[in-house]
């Protein structure tokens, strides 16, 4: 496996056409992340390299709640490109069967519609939205990931390529497939290809192979969905149009359009016209929507009897049944490649009944939504109109599905706040949501708890890269905002904690090679050895490696040959707690390597501002120590520092080649 500094890697969780996935620990939080590393076979291809780099890069700045947050992107110890991100252990879309769950699908497309237009706005396109890229975390939230790297490994029909067309064929745009340049509409009709397999179970497209599947999306018609899920095939027909100028023209144009999908179960008369448009012709489609109205009329007069008169209900509904009929148009066109939209016969029976007085509300909310008009500007906002319209007629039919959209939108900006920081405007959002949920009493506190959840995850994610810093300021501004955005007692408490454990400059640390000192030098934060590398240390390190003892003679000295001095035999007594002495600079260099490659964990030697700042003890004689700094330029001499047994103050440039018995060394631990 390959080496990655502050990391663990534990075993493989996957393979690609350019790189491996390794489960592995993150050392100084103890927790498991995912690290995608490039494989090392690839790395000659210099194009492809910068492409991966170029692109982690891309993702980590990309801050949505469902796109995958990227913690580290670096390079092995071999010189692989490598990022790190967290472990999503609920698996991905691919595994999952929704066919029977219509409301999860349309949740997961919301979600991800929102990843893609967020991405799409900062010059992002995705190029391989499948099944496999779309992950789950702990709280069930669909997740985005491998933006923009195409892999080479299939799942059955779904075979990826990796030449001039970049992208899983199974999922590619025909444009994509032609190997012509893409927009943000080829990841468009990829979710619409995603969209059709999450509600069929399977996908729109068969083939035998990756060429033959990549020709269908090319060349095939649209095809046409199952009978109960007809009143899907509109929405279909456009996102899976040939022409990327047939299609939506952009994520929140697709948004829109999945909005108005009719609902099997809340509107079945919408769905029954849906099914009846897909296997009937125009004067059938007639027919049938005036004996659905009629039925539909009865529907809604006993419901409106609750209010009004009898009477004057009747005579006012009944009275727009003619005119549902005459507003059908002669003819229909229902070939399903166009794409072209149908007329809803349905949207004259809804015209013609009475209309609430929260009506224009809803109507306003909607328009501000599609705007992102949340909580502003004053007097055209959704949050204004959704709240009047509750208190204008909370038992409108389509207030709460309006509400839930809202509410979703708000949780949405509430968590890329609280992400940033922004506590001013969450706790703004946060009381708005709270007085929102309290209208709607049948869903509005299982909504305001997943919020919450959602928040106290964006928190723990903000201690997590607080920690990794080493950023007490940050953890405590953590535990500032949960704390005003009114987190349960334990939450709090466990940031704190988890706040409280963040070294300092100054703190004394335990490590492999013994205690050191946080030291804050030249704006790093690393950890100094407070003791010299002891005798029986170095002894360690000699028998594994083998290495010869240095010469610790003046070169003209006779004793030189005659009674030579090493590590072993520095002349005088030593316990084996003593510092090493005799070692050149070499072989202390040597021995930071030694440790760096046995504890996955990156020393080497310090600096003068290091060795300077940090706290010393000396273990034995009093020693001066290497440091990593060259004399003058040349590096055939290095700087000590410390004052020996001898009397020597640091600051002596020394041949790096042999050793001094007054001169040991100690370690400096890289965080």
């Amino acid at each position: 496996m390959p080496e990655v500094a502050g990391y663990r890697l534990l075993r493989i969780l996957g393979h690609g056409g350019m790189s491996t996935v390794y489960l592995g620990q993150q050392l100084s939080l103890g927790r498991e992340v995912a690290i995608k590393v490039m494989r090392q076979e690839v790395l000659t291809d210099e194009i492809g390299r910068r492409r991966f780099e170029n692109e982690a890069r891309t993702i980590a700045r990309l801050d949505h709640p469902h796109i995958v947050h990227i913690h580290e992107v670096g390079r092995t110890r071999e010189g692989q490109p490598y990022y790190a991100m967290p472990v999503f252990p609920r698996g991905h879309l691919g595994k999952r069967n929704l066919t029977r769950d219509e409301s999860r699908v349309r949740e997961i497309l919301e979600a991800l519609l929102s990843a893609l237009a967020y991405a799409h706005g900062r010059g992002v396109v995705h190029r391989d939205v499948k099944a496999e890229n779309v992950l789950f975390d702990e709280a069930e939230r669909p997740m985005l990931t491998d933006f923009g790297i195409a892999l080479r490994r299939g799942y059955g029909a779904r075979v990826t390529t990796a030449g001039v067309a970049v992208g899983s064929t199974a999922y590619m745009a025909p444009e994509q497939a032609r190997g012509t340049d893409v927009d943000p509409r080829a990841d468009l009709y990829s979710l619409g290809v995603l969209a059709w397999e999450m509600l069929a179970g399977s996908l729109p497209y068969k083939a035998e192979d990756g060429l033959s599947m990549a020709l269908k999306h090319v060349q095939d018609p649209i095809p046409r969905l199952p009978p109960h899920l007809a009143h899907w095939q509109r929405f279909f027909n456009r996102a899976l149009a040939k022409s990327p100028g047939e299609r939506f023209t952009d994520a929140q144009d697709m948004q829109d359009a999945l909005r108005r999908v009719p609902h099997a179960q809340k509107q079945p008369l919408r769905a029954a016209l849906a099914r009846m448009r897909s296997r009937t012709g125009p004067k059938q489609l007639a027919i049938a929507a005036v004996v659905v109205a009629a039925i539909g009329g009865g529907i809604a007069l006993l419901m409106h009897l609750e209010r009004q008169s009898t009477e004057r209900a009747f005579a006012r509904y009944t009275a727009s049944a003619p005119a549902i009929a005459t507003a059908l148009p002669a003819t229909t066109d229902l070939d399903p490649t166009r794409g072209a939209p149908l007329p809803d016969p349905t949207d004259s029976m809804l015209r013609a009944a009475p209309e609430s007085a929260a009506q224009r509300f809803i109507v306003d909310a909607t328009r501000q939504l599609q705007q992102r008009r949340l909580i502003a500007p004053s007097g055209d906002n959704a949050y204004d109109s959704v709240m009047t319209a509750w208190r204008t007629d909370p038992s409108h039919d389509g207030l709460a599905a309006v509400s839930n959209r809202l509410f979703a939108a708000l949780g949405d900006e509430t968590e890329q706040r609280l992400r940033k920081g922004e506590d001013t405007a969450v706790r703004d959002l946060v009381s708005r949501m709270t007085r929102l949920a309290e209208q709607d009493r049948s869903g509005g506190n299982a909504q305001m708890a997943q919020v919450r959840k959602r928040l106290g995850a964006t928190l723990s994610s903000r201690m997590d890269q607080a920690q990794q810093k080493l950023d007490r300021t940050a953890a405590q501004r953590v535990v500032a905002s949960a704390k005003t955005l009114g987190m349960d007692n334990a939450q709090v408490a466990a940031l704190q904690a988890r706040a409280a454990k963040i070294a300092q400059p100054g703190d004394r640390v335990a490590d492999t090679v013994g205690d050191m000192t946080l030291v804050q030098a030249g704006g790093k934060l690393v950890a100094v050895s407070r003791n010299s590398v002891t005798r029986n240390d170095y002894s360690e390190f000699a028998k594994a490696t083998g290495r010869p003892a240095s010469l610790c003679r003046e070169k003209a000295s006779l004793l030189r040959v005659l009674a030579p001095r090493t590590w072993e035999t520095p002349g005088f007594e030593q316990s084996g707690a003593g510092a090493v002495v005799c070692v050149s600079w070499q072989d202390a260099e040597a021995f930071a390597r030694w440790q760096s490659q046995r504890s996955k964990l990156r020393y080497r030697l310090p600096s003068a501002a290091e060795a300077q700042a940090a706290a010393r003890s000396d273990n034995g004689k009093a020693v001066a120590e290497w440091l990593n700094d060259c004399a003058g330029g040349s590096c055939a001499r290095r700087m000590t520092s410390g004052r020996s047994w001898r009397g020597a103050g640091g600051g002596r440039p020394l041949d790096a080649t042999r050793g001094y018995d007054d001169v040991g060394f100690r370690l400096v631990r890289e965080l």
